[in-house]
């Protein structure tokens, strides 16, 4: 085989032409995913955020249970002490001693009154977090349900295509091994520029069939003679005449 260096102009744009065939094949396969790749791998993303949201507030709550323990301890400790200041105030021998007594009485009442206003306000807190908790729990249940039918529709598209997208791809690798290297890396930027994917195209018209700029007849004569690489000046794109462009295609 030679080098595509020593291809003719009209042999690089026939090979060029043939690639193009066979990537825009590609293209109409990516068109009938559209957007579910990305939106699969979008819900995926959400949904993890949710559970990971989930887990967070789980722990929030098994927290806030645990400090509501640690005050239910504190009071039973409380009054227990209580208990024993009461009984120890039978047996004072002075006020002094029975003020000191009430004293310590007192104290632990309010470390009671203030355990049971922390209780009651962790309460609350855990009641706030099982309705986000029950509201993310739903959410996810939604977004999975969305991402089995988004997942199920791709793996269909994606069975359906499988064979004939490697086929092209195995075509693409080859067809690409004929262009001329300074030539595809030209095609395959003009390429990503447009979302279309049409890099090389005919003219149709006469005009170019990519943005259907009209193209002078003297231009079009030069195209015809497949001596130069000729581009729209308008899109960029390299202009071939239909004739060869059909006959590529023919042969694609």
């Amino acid at each position: 085989m030679a080098n595509a260096k020593d291809y003719s102009v009209e042999e690089k744009l026939s090979s060029l032409v043939h690639l193009q065939k066979i990537e825009s094949k590609m293209d109409e396969i990516s068109i009938l995913k559209g957007e579910l790749p990305m939106e699969v791998s979008d819900l995926e993303d959400e949904i993890q955020g949710l559970h990971a949201r989930e887990h967070r507030i789980e722990e929030e709550v098994n927290g806030i249970s645990e400090f509501i323990e640690q005050k239910k301890e504190l009071i039973k400790e409380a009054q227990s002490l209580i208990k024993k200041y009461e009984k120890q105030s039978e047996n004072v021998k002075n006020n002094r001693e029975f003020e000191a007594v009430n004293k310590e009485v007192e104290m632990q009442t309010l470390e009671i009154r203030l355990a049971e206003k922390h209780m009651k306000d962790a309460a609350e807190e855990i009641a706030d977090k099982a309705r986000v908790l029950d509201a993310a729990k739903r959410k996810i249940e939604e977004k999975e349900t969305n991402l089995k039918h988004k997942k199920g529709e791709l793996e269909k598209i994606i069975s359906e295509t499988e064979k004939e997208e490697n086929e092209f791809q195995a075509l693409a690798q080859e067809a690409k091994k004929k262009v001329d290297q300074r030539l595809l890396a030209s095609y395959e930027r003009i390429r990503k520029n447009y979302r279309n994917g049409l890099s090389v195209v005919p003219i149709l018209r006469d005009a170019c069939g990519g943005c259907y700029n009209a193209i002078p007849p003297q231009r079009q004569s030069e195209i015809r003679q497949h001596k130069k690489i000729i581009v729209c000046e308008n899109c960029g794109r390299i202009l071939v005449d239909e004739e060869l462009f059909e006959d590529a295609k023919s042969h694609a």
